[in-house]
């Protein structure tokens, strides 16, 4: 039977004691009153919570577009969960460590895991590199890939770490690989309640995937944009189509090729920048994306523009010459160097505001 919104699993426990519904209010009402800023953020969530009402008011990343306030269903929330749960095998008196803040779905998200699952979780302060007890065992946590950079050497005591929010480097997935805990990619947004699909990567402890899985009762289509379509009616009320162009194994993989508002089409060839921007990866130390720029004889050409960098442009593009997975479309035709990316309040790039800005 699944549990319902308003119910704490008597195996749950934070920062080491258990608490019942009632006790977390007072707590909730303590981390507001008398918290730092993450802990009164975290104080507010779940006052919001533990409260009658069926939905929760959440603010999306604005990584696509303009941050917005959404409502989600609590008792989508707890699906949620309780597909995670059984996608990765997390068990009642399972350890957790929560380093995301509260006031994004992901940080929420870990909670309501660990109080729908009975884990007990430990949540330490959220930061770039977050600090937490390098030697206890956890057997789950989430972390965005630049909280992952700084801190992977002292992962090797959580067994499962999902990483999200942002794209996993190509530097970051080769010093994964030497690493012993198992890493899984997560695909999904706020309006579906964090990750509906996941994707193992190459470590000591797993062979790394190709495809995206689904999580437990999700399934996915295409739209005729070849765009990826999610159903899960156990998170959303209808079908979400995405801007993600896919290539679709089943109807619960599929690989992730690229936004359908970046692709390139340059000369009649369709080019998708995440590729191109993985190839380029491993000559570019600072950040980069490459854009589509007007051109009169190919209607656009692939540009690069990368974050002040410490290298001439042409430098970088000596480099870009010795790229063999690179094909002749996908080698960028000029380089523009900009001072600063423009970024949503946490630390996304914004791809269209940050191309505009350059290219005007």
């Amino acid at each position: 039977m699944t549990p319902k919104f308003d119910k704490v699993h008597n195996r749950f426990k934070l920062n080491g004691l258990h608490y019942d519904h009632e006790d977390l209010k007072e707590v909730a009402y303590s981390l507001i009153k008398e918290g730092d800023p993450y802990e009164k953020s975290t104080g507010n969530f779940l006052i919001d919570w533990l409260n009658d009402s069926e939905y929760i008011e959440v603010k999306t990343s604005g990584s696509t577009g303009q941050p917005k306030l959404i409502k989600l269903k609590k008792q989508a929330m707890v699906n949620s969960a309780i597909a995670t749960g059984d996608f990765f095998g997390l068990e009642p008196g399972g350890t957790a460590m929560d380093c995301l803040p509260s006031h994004y779905i992901a940080g929420k998200m870990m909670l309501v895991r660990s109080m729908i699952l009975g884990l007990e979780i430990d949540f330490v302060e959220p930061s770039a590199h977050p600090i937490f007890d390098y030697e206890k065992p956890y057997d789950f946590c989430a972390m965005i890939p630049l909280q992952l950079k700084h801190t992977l050497k002292y992962t090797n005591n959580i067994k499962t770490i999902i990483v999200g929010g942002s794209k996993v480097t190509q530097p970051l997935l080769e010093r994964i690989k030497t690493c012993n805990s198992k890493f899984f990619e997560t695909y999904g947004m706020t309006e579906t309640v964090t990750h509906v699909a996941v994707r193992q990567l190459t470590s000591k402890a797993s062979k790394g995937e190709k495809y995206f899985k689904a999580i437990p009762n999700v399934t996915f289509t295409q739209d005729e944009r070849q765009c990826l379509v999610i159903h899960a009616p156990n998170l959303l009320s209808a079908p979400l189509a995405t801007n993600d162009i896919v290539d679709l194994k089943s109807e619960t993989s599929f690989q992730l090729l690229g936004r359908y508002d970046n692709v390139i089409n340059s000369g009649g060839v369709k080019l998708f920048p995440e590729q191109i921007e993985d190839k380029l990866q491993p000559v570019i130390d600072e950040r980069f994306i490459v854009a589509g720029e007007d051109d009169e004889t190919l209607g656009e050409r692939l540009v690069l523009i990368v974050e002040n960098p410490r290298d001439s442009a042409e430098s970088i593009a000596n480099r870009i010459r010795f790229i063999k997975e690179l094909t002749k479309f996908e080698v960028p035709k000029h380089i523009y160097i900009t001072d600063k990316f423009v970024e949503t309040v946490n630390g996304k790039i914004q791809r269209a505001k940050t191309i505009e800005s350059v290219l005007g």
